[in-house]
């Protein structure tokens, strides 16, 4: 396993590490095709189409998804660790990852009904991907309100609803077979009142109405789309959004795109290592001057993993507690989770920049970090850090003293 994830072994018992060898595949997957397709994937923004039939190809969509369903029943340890290592390649394609796990999860924990086993069946078997629609242009991208709402359709016999949303972004929307669909519980519901609707593509139209033209993670074709759908009741997740969201959404989100900038974070270092190597080549017997931006580098990515491990460990901890789950210091550790290693991932990749100097600002050699750099200005806004540290800050005004160490 690459030193960057080195210690994620330690948190999970050797029993239930990476059933069928997961994380060796993505690794494989990242390194062989991610990488080598993620240059034209970012220049001409497109989907990174051959990392994901690589992926479905090694059964690698459905991996969360239980065993007794047909998925492989891995760990949220054992994602975490493969959206690392497709993000070392190419980090658009780790990103899509992460987000399409991250509606798995959601899935896993809360479907219970005959519907949503069904699915899960599907997914397993057909390898679908599974994208999300939380975000609406009436709303400024405030995934905590919707105007939207599902609406009970009595004409055939009050068991469907029909729903339409004017979405200002879903990620690969073109690509995905199904996606979720935060909306208002009924047209009388108050905006925060949300419920989380599964549509398959039978059940829903999607018209474009904005294009992804962005400075970094192009290959997520991030568009926005007017989202027209219908279907059957039983489709809606049966856990209100606000208790799904605390449970689920929010912290295996925060864990996936961690790990997913851990992966861009730890390629810079290992370019910016390699240029320290070989100008210790050209000079033997000296240490470059630049081995102390490496240095500077190597210790916030040792800080970012340290977090990530922290942050996994606390969420296997809390599982199977509702009450823990939902608890404002385990929200509050989620948020600063984001916020940390959001910030770090753009420092390691600066650092690696300075380390490599021409040679990494250059976008023709093979210590090229601009395509990094960019990727890595993301992170700071997807559920931007000020909205973040304001919700934060509000719940620290009734969130009792958490200070100890061990708390």
């Amino acid at each position: 396993m690459n030193a960057a994830l080195a210690g994620l072994a330690e948190l999970t018992p050797a029993s239930v590490q990476a059933p069928a060898n997961i994380v060796a595949r993505a690794r494989a997957i990242g390194a062989e095709i991610a990488a080598r397709h993620a240059p034209d994937v970012d220049r001409d923004g497109r989907f990174p189409i051959e990392a994901f039939e690589a992926l479905r190809a090694e059964k690698l969509l459905g991996v969360m998804i239980p065993a007794e369903l047909g998925g492989g029943g891995a760990s949220l340890f054992d994602v975490a660790a493969a959206c690392h290592a497709l993000a070392r390649g190419c980090a658009a394609t780790g990103m899509i990852y992460a987000m399409h796990q991250i509606q798995i999860a959601c899935l896993v924990n809360h479907g219970g009904n005959g519907w949503h086993r069904e699915l899960m069946q599907r997914i397993a078997a057909g390898q679908l991907l599974l994208g999300s629609a939380t975000t609406e242009k009436e709303t400024g991208g405030d995934i905590r309100n919707s105007v939207c709402a599902v609406q009970a359709d009595q004409e055939a016999g009050g068991d469907r609803f029909t729903l339409a949303k004017n979405a200002s972004v879903i990620s690969y929307g073109d690509q995905s077979d199904v996606i979720l669909v935060t909306a208002r519980r009924n047209p009388d519901a108050p905006s925060s009142d949300q419920v989380l609707v599964v549509v398959t593509k039978d059940d829903y139209r999607l018209e474009k109405t904005s294009l992804w033209d962005a400075m970094g993670m192009r290959g997520t074709c991030s568009d926005g789309y007017r989202l027209e759908a219908a279907g059957v009741l039983d489709q809606i997740l049966p856990l209100s959004y606000a208790d799904l969201s605390a449970q689920t959404m929010l912290p295996v989100t925060h864990i996936l795109w961690s790990s997913t900038w851990l992966g861009i974070a730890a390629d810079a270092v290992s370019r910016a290592r390699a240029f320290v190597r070989s100008e210790a080549k050209r000079k033997p017997g000296t240490t470059p001057a630049s081995a102390v931006r490496l240095a500077e580098a190597t210790a916030k990515l040792q800080q970012m993993k340290a977090v990530i491990l922290a942050a996994i460990r606390q969420y296997e901890l809390a599982c199977g507690s509702p009450e823990r789950l939902t608890s404002l210091s385990f929200a509050t550790a989620m948020g600063t989770l984001k916020v940390t290693t959001s910030e770090l991932v753009r420092e390691v990749v600066e650092a690696s920049i300075r380390t490599c100097g021409l040679a990494g600002y250059r976008n023709d050699t093979p210590y090229s970090l601009g395509r990094h750099l960019r990727d890595a200005h993301s992170a700071a806004l997807m559920i931007g850090n000020d909205r973040i540290m304001s919700h934060i800050s509000t719940q620290l005004l009734v969130q009792r003293d958490g200070s100890g160490a061990f708390e």
